[in-house]
Parts: structure tokens; sequence; C-alpha cells
């Protein structure tokens, strides 16, 4: 990846951030602190690796994503909106009654969303059966889902995770936002899913351990996923985040799994967002 490209790819995951903060803020609810974990790789999905168009959201030959973790809808609906899917304009109106941006991305009333989620476990399973059927009419169409560290203490990821090694689904990329944090605290005191590694690949997975908020480290995850195919083994990507990404006091701060940010803490993380953006910018015309 070329410096440049690198540097606008970090602009626009910032300005997902941003996205997220003012539709949680507007929202005075919603999961910031899962979300800005993500945002980085979805704007790598969405601005770099995915086959779709923003025109055509109905395409029969694009690539899938599936958030599986259906709280963070602020990420995917801020992606979506910088990629062009629906006005920018209309994060504001998360939650808000009437709006078809609701809590939980909604594919009968989203651009870009292709699957319902939200009940935790779900989305995966959705995604295997899309990359079968893809596989089996022979298409090159790839399936993305994203998962939460905590949602994988669901009985029913594991039935997919075998499911994926069964029918040799290297099509299917499983990403897994390991942040450490879930509602009732660290993944590791709840219910620990480690050596996460070492399971993945007794699944018969091609598992990949990164810095998911790393843009130069998923693009080589992206690159060996690519690679993959053919292998007839699915792909699971361990995306090593850090919750709250971004904003400072909601990084690591399990507080801000699931509540919106107040006026003051709005502009806090606002005016953060905003410097860095600046100094990315700065950076990129020093470049040129």
């Amino acid at each position: 990846m070329l410096k440049q490209e690198a540097l606008q790819l970090r602009m626009t995951a910032l300005r997902v951030r941003m996205g997220i903060i003012e539709s949680t803020h507007a929202a005075k609810s919603g999961h910031p602190g899962g979300s800005l974990s993500a945002a980085d790789v979805l704007t790598y999905l969405y601005f770099r690796e995915m086959r779709i168009d923003p025109q055509f959201p109905q395409d029969p030959e694009r690539d899938r994503f599936v958030l599986s973790k259906g709280h963070a809808a602020p990420a995917l609906y801020a992606a979506l909106a910088e990629r062009g899917f629906f006005p920018v304009q209309d994060l504001v109106t998360l939650r808000h009654s009437g709006s078809y941006l609701q809590g939980h991305p909604d594919m009968n009333s989203v651009p870009g969303v292709d699957m319902s989620t939200g009940s935790l476990g779900q989305g995966v399973s959705a995604a295997c059966g899309m990359a079968l059927a893809a596989q089996q009419m022979g298409t090159d169409i790839n399936v993305y889902t994203l998962l939460g560290d905590g949602e994988i203490e669901e009985g029913q990821c594991w039935e997919a995770f075998m499911f994926a090694n069964h029918y040799k689904l290297d099509n299917l990329c499983i990403m897994v936002d390991v942040n450490g944090l879930q509602i009732d605290g660290p993944t590791s005191q709840v219910l620990t899913s480690e050596p996460l590694d070492k399971k993945m690949d007794a699944f018969g997975f091609n598992t990949i351990v990164c810095n998911g908020n790393s843009m130069s480290e998923l693009e080589q995850a992206f690159a060996m996923f690519e690679n993959s195919h053919g292998s007839g083994r699915p792909t699971c990507m361990l995306l090593h985040t850090v919750k709250g990404q971004g904003v400072s006091f909601m990084e690591n701060a399990l507080d801000w799994h699931g509540k919106g940010p107040g006026d003051a803490e709005y502009e806090q993380a606002m005016a953060e967002l905003r410097a860095e953006y600046e100094n990315i910018s700065r950076e990129v015309q020093r470049s040129e």
C-alpha cells in the first residue's frame, strides 16, 4: 500500500469514527465502544477490499458483509454513509422514531446492509449460508462477517465454524473483534475463549492474528485471505483492537459499551478526532 493511500484510509476511518460519535450522541444511546474498535476494519473492507457499488446496492455479483455483532451498527452505518450508500447527514437520525437507521442493522430499510442482525451468534450462521450458496453457484463472491469476542461465547458461533470447515468455505472470511471487553466485563473474566488462535486452527481455519487498528496489518491479513482461495479452508482473522479506539476517555473503558456521549463528552470526543484528522491531513500535504 502506498503511503498516500494508507493516510487516506486513516482519514476515512476518522470520519467513520466521527459519524459514530455524531450518531450515538444524537440518539443519546447506542454502542460507541465496540463501534470505534471496528472502524478501521470496516473502512478497509468498504474502501479497499470488497467488490461493491453504492449505486447498485443489490448487485447480485457483489461481495457480502454481515455485521454479526449487530449492536455495532453505528460503525456500519457510518462506513456505508461515507461510501455513498446514503447521506452522511442521516446518521444523526440513529434510533429516532421513524428513522430507517435502527439500533441494529435492517436489510429491508438500509441500503448496503446485506443481513439483519442483532441476536448474537446468528449473523455468522447467515454468512456461512451465503458463502455456501455463492460457492454452489460457481461465483467468485466473497463473504465477510465481523463478530465480537464476547459474542463467540454463543454456542451457535461454534456450530457455524464447524459448518464452514465441513463445507470448505474458502470464500468466507470470519473476523473477530478481539477488544477484550463485553457488556459484563473483561472477556477473560466473563468466559474466556483463549487460546482462540489454537481453537480456530483446530476447527480447520486459516487463522490470521493481527492488529485490527492498523491499516498495514489489515492489508497483509486480507492478502492472506485472498491467497487462501482454492485451499478449501475458511479464514478467521483475530483482530486485536482497542475498544473505544480514537477517543481517549472511551478507550478500554467498560462504561462505553452501551451508552451515548453527553454534550460535553461529545465535544471532547469530536475535538480529539478532528485534531487527529488535521494532523494526518497535514502529513498528506507534506508527502505530496
